[in-house]
């Protein structure tokens, strides 16, 4: 049976209260480029338009995390699904203020309508040598969302019951040489395009719904390839 938005805001604020076990295995190979620090926003909200289409679900139909896909141009991750986030400026008081920042800068929301829940453990992705603090939001005021031209492409609320449903996911496949990346991944429908959402991202949301505990027995063995 579906859960209501209420619990749902419970599970989030409980979940900030405990330790979380991404399991992260890296996507690629490290980089040469130096280390750098930075934060991403999982702003998870209840939709008013857009709910999932009819599945069986954990969560409310109505329930969505923001999504964006970066722009081509981009030097790290180009033209991924990923979260709003970017690198650790001056001006930036902490990691809370770098994620919304970001997330301001390619999304154009309002962070005023967001109440930052907490933060998750540091992880540090390898191909872009990053050090990244996941900053875990909900939306109490909902603003309007709109692509940045110079970093994101698409900017959408993507209903958590679509990510979960069996249907949409699987494992991604990347070679890398003699390497080979495997990860968890979800699909997103065709009216998001159908893009692959893996990697870093990929594996937050995964690690996110299994200790929410919001997660759906799928089949591992499907794999999605990717190439580079």
């Amino acid at each position: 049976m579906s859960s209501t938005v209420e619990q749902v805001q419970r599970d989030l604020r409980e979940l900030m209260q405990r330790d979380v076990d991404f399991d992260y295995r890296p996507q690629g190979h490290l980089t040469d480029r130096p280390t750098r620090r930075s934060s991403v926003l999982i702003l998870f909200g209840a939709l008013d338009r857009t709910p999932a289409t009819e599945s069986v679900s954990s969560v409310p139909p109505e329930l969505d995390v923001l999504l964006i896909r970066r722009s081509n141009a981009l030097r790290h991750h180009p033209g991924e699904i990923a979260f709003p986030g970017g690198g650790v400026e001056p001006q930036d008081r902490d990691l809370t203020m770098t994620a919304l920042r970001e997330a301001e800068e390619e999304t154009h929301l309002d962070p005023s309508g967001v109440e930052v829940l907490g933060m998750l453990p540091e992880v540090h992705i390898p191909v872009s040598n990053n050090l990244v603090t996941p900053v875990v939001g909900w939306w109490t005021r909902p603003s309007q969302i709109a692509a940045d031209a110079s970093e994101s492409v698409e900017v959408f609320r993507a209903p958590v019951a679509e990510l979960l449903d069996p249907a949409a996911r699987g494992t991604s496949v990347l070679r890398s040489g003699s390497t080979t990346f495997r990860g968890p991944a979800f699909q997103l429908g065709p009216r998001f395009g159908g893009h692959l959402v893996w990697g870093f991202t990929g594996i937050l949301l995964s690690s996110l719904f299994r200790e929410l505990q919001w997660e759906l027995p799928w089949d591992k063995k499907r794999e999605f390839q990717l190439r580079r």
